[in-house]
């Protein structure tokens, strides 16, 4: 039997300044994962993915990241996504000053 579709979001990193950023339901990219569309459907999260892989000249690295539906919007569910979340590990800046 064919393994259950679980929700996922878009992600890549900007091109031009690295940072992890989200595809959101009207087609803009975030930096914040709770701005990210939750997409609960396997050929809907196919035709996203093929929408953001046209998007060269803004993303690189983009594809479909598992997550939770949270609180406050989805949550990841692998360490890999937590930890992109935070951004650079060399040292505390940008976005991981605030955790």
């Amino acid at each position: 039997m064919p393994k259950a579709f679980t929700p996922r979001v878009v992600t890549a990193n900007d091109l031009l300044e690295g940072d992890v950023i989200y595809q959101t339901a009207d087609d803009r990219w975030s930096r914040r994962l709770e701005e990210a569309e939750i997409i609960e459907d396997e050929a809907h999260a196919q035709l996203r993915l093929l929408d953001a892989e046209r998007q060269k000249n803004i993303i690189v690295g983009v594809y479909l990241a598992d997550v939770a539906k949270g609180e406050n919007g989805p949550e990841p569910i692998h360490f890999r996504e937590a930890f992109r979340r935070t951004g650079p590990s060399n040292y505390f800046h940008g976005k991981q000053a605030g955790f």
